[in-house]
């Protein structure tokens, strides 16, 4: 089928964020958003927690909150989906407007905190599609608390314990900037006793997807090594970096930019990459990193993985360029992975570190 969203670009940009995404989701769901055609280039498949990934691209959570179409994201080429941020109860989260578009940026800015038709809608869906046997295609889960919570651990606990069997992963979201608190859970003992009442529950399912958690951006480096020391300790499978920041680089000249909430998209670059690389270091790579954040080309793809990332995942780049985007990054990457000498994507994660040797061959993932 052929692409549709040319046609569609701009009535989706004549609307607002909101709404444009709202369509958005009804096109793809209504099986509107087509199928690649092509099988995705070899050197771009790797295994990963027991799970073969045709290629490290993902769409990242925000966009699919409610798992409404995972399958339809798949048919589209992605290697994988994350759906969420879902919390326990549903939550309207905060007053609109609540997303800008920077146009002159490539950015957007949210302060959506958490809306989420909650846990029932979103484990219905997910086990009517494990009941039509999934049709390939890892698909994670982003938890999240509810604003009003008075105990947030027991939130991600519960988001644990419904959707273990559901999920190929898990992934314990304590960095949106828009609920009050949540980052707070990244300070080295909440996150200790988080990580291990979370373990604990996935231990009791019986089920056991890899759990990782998503971190912020705007985090100092000894913020960074304590999430790191902690992550290694406690034994979860892997870390996201990055959230949205609440930082304004210089430069920004969209008239949103002064705007309250995360900014995402190609200014968050640099500084999403900074921090991926540095958690990389201090894991000593024995971490897998999921690397989003500003990534709207096959060289920035190729940038993350460099700096330590097996994955990538991508969201903002999508608004302003269209699915079309992702067989661009897939195609290109395939070449620089190529152009570069590496058989596989596994070779050239964290190449940035082993050329530098800031992590000892001995060390470096499998």
């Amino acid at each position: 089928m052929p692409d549709p969203y040319p046609l569609f670009r701009p009535l989706l940009r004549a609307l607002p964020p909101e709404t444009a995404h709202r369509v958005t989701l009804a096109a793809l769901a209504a099986g509107l958003g087509g199928q690649r055609s092509t099988p995705d280039p070899p050197v771009l498949a790797q295994r990963l927690w027991g799970r073969d990934f045709p290629n490290p691209i993902g769409i990242a959570a925000g966009f699919d909150k409610d798992s409404r179409v995972p399958d339809a994201l798949l048919r589209l080429g992605f290697g994988f989906v994350e759906t969420g941020t879902v919390t326990p109860r549903p939550q309207p989260g905060n007053p609109k407007p609540r997303v800008f578009r920077l146009d002159a940026d490539a950015a957007l800015i949210n302060r959506l905190g958490f809306n989420s038709g909650g846990l029932d809608k979103l484990v219905a869906r997910m086990t009517a599609r494990v009941g039509r046997a999934r049709t390939g295609g890892i698909v994670g889960i982003n938890l999240g608390r509810n604003r009003d919570s008075i105990d947030a651990v027991a939130d991600y606990v519960e988001g644990v314990r419904r959707t273990a069997a559901l999920a190929d992963y898990l992934v314990i979201n304590i960095s949106s900037p828009n609920t009050p608190g949540l980052r707070d859970l990244q300070a080295h003992a909440a996150l200790e006793a988080l990580l291990r009442r979370v373990l604990s529950a996935r231990d009791e399912t019986g089920a056991h997807p890899p759990l990782l958690v998503k971190i912020a951006p705007d985090l100092s480096s000894d913020e960074c090594s304590d999430i790191a020391a902690v992550a290694l300790a406690a034994g979860i499978d892997g870390i996201i970096v990055s959230n949205t920041t609440v930082a304004r680089p210089s430069g920004l000249r969209s008239r949103h930019a002064s705007e309250a909430g995360g900014l995402s998209g190609r200014p968050l670059f640099e500084q999403s990459t900074a921090v991926l690389r540095d958690i990389y270091r201090l894991t000593q790579g024995r971490l897998k990193l999921i690397g989003v954040g500003g990534v709207a080309s096959a060289a920035d793809a190729y940038a993350k993985i460099c700096a330590g990332a097996a994955l990538v995942q991508l969201y903002t780049a999508l608004v302003f360029a269209g699915p079309a985007l992702l067989g661009d990054i897939k195609t290109g990457l395939a070449e620089l992975l190529r152009r570069d000498g590496f058989a596989s994507v596994a070779d050239a994660v964290g190449a940035d570190h082993h050329n530098s040797a800031e992590i000892t061959p001995s060390r470096k993932p499998a």
